[in-house]
């Protein structure tokens, strides 16, 4: 079982001044206890589910790329872009510079978006749930011809929402034969549907019987396209925290979502600014999770 890391929260000691040096701490210290990838949101004002719309807040792709800086292993990517947020043709040239420049550890994270408030407040286009998750198809299809070949299709793209003339990307991305793409949600008629037919890895929440209904639906939709759904990684987020549980609780529990299917378990940590719950989390639970 892989363990990834999903920073959500910036509302640390020492206010705006620290967030850049914590950051940067939390970063190295994931990246050298083992982690295989770490994330950020892709939000402007923090949720509801974790605090305040004031609280700060990161632009996700900016911070990706300091993070690459301050890692040398762990793959990193947005958990999970919001669709609306960048033309395809950003998606796609974001991803490939975080991939160049991380030396080919770059994800693309996307999925149909949600966060309506903070759309409106920045000015941000927030069409219908049907025609964001019609551009998301866009933009799916986009991705993948833009990183075919050594400088992407030379080809015009036309989709429902989207035209280009020519996809071209230079320099091409390393990851080959492309960054890896994880569709979120777990949406049983659209969003698993994209998952099967054009993703590389899901991402659902839930217990391990939610998560067991997800992914046999998911192996449906994969039928139905005719792929084999062992070539889709199936990952969920969680939530740890070693005030409330020992790491052997930790490991059981995530055991437990081993055996409802997911492979890779992305956390997010109580108190991750404390970097030594970050090391206690590679010394006792990421050595025990990858027999699992």
């Amino acid at each position: 079982m892989k363990l990834g890391l999903q920073i959500a929260s910036f509302t640390w000691p020492g206010g705006a001044a620290q967030i850049g040096p914590t950051l940067g701490r939390v970063v190295r210290a994931a990246d050298d206890a083992g982690f295989d990838s770490i994330w950020v949101m892709d939000h402007f004002f923090q949720i509801r589910s974790v605090g305040a719309a004031t609280e700060p807040m990161l632009e996700g792709y900016t911070a990706l790329g300091f993070m690459a800086a301050n890692s040398s292993r762990a793959r990193l990517g947005l958990m999970v872009g919001g669709v609306h947020y960048r033309l395809p043709g950003l998606w796609a040239k974001a991803t490939t510079t975080l991939d160049v420049l991380s030396g080919g550890r770059a994800w693309l994270g996307i999925g149909a978006a949600w966060n309506e408030e903070e759309s409106r407040g920045l000015g941000f286009p927030f069409p219908p749930l049907g025609e964001r998750f019609e551009l998301l198809e866009d933009t799916l299809r986009f991705v993948h011809d833009m990183w075919q070949g050594e400088r992407g299709t030379q080809k015009p793209f036309e989709g429902k929402h989207v035209r280009a003339t020519r996809l071209l990307n230079s320099p091409q991305a390393l990851s080959r034969p492309h960054p890896p793409i994880l569709v979120g949600g777990g949406g049983e008629r659209k969003t698993l549907r994209l998952v099967a037919q054009y993703a590389d890895a899901c991402n659902v929440f839930g217990t391990p019987p939610m998560l067991q209904r997800k992914f046999e639906i998911l192996r449906q939709h994969c039928a139905d396209v005719g792929r084999d759904p062992e070539q889709i990684e199936r990952t969920t987020l969680q939530v740890v925290n070693l005030k409330a549980e020992t790491p052997a609780q930790v490991v059981d529990r995530f055991g437990e979502l081993g055996d409802a299917g997911a492979q890779h378990v992305i956390i997010g940590v109580h108190d991750v600014h404390d970097v030594s719950n970050i090391e206690r989390i590679g010394r006792d639970v990421i050595p025990q999770l990858r027999p699992l």
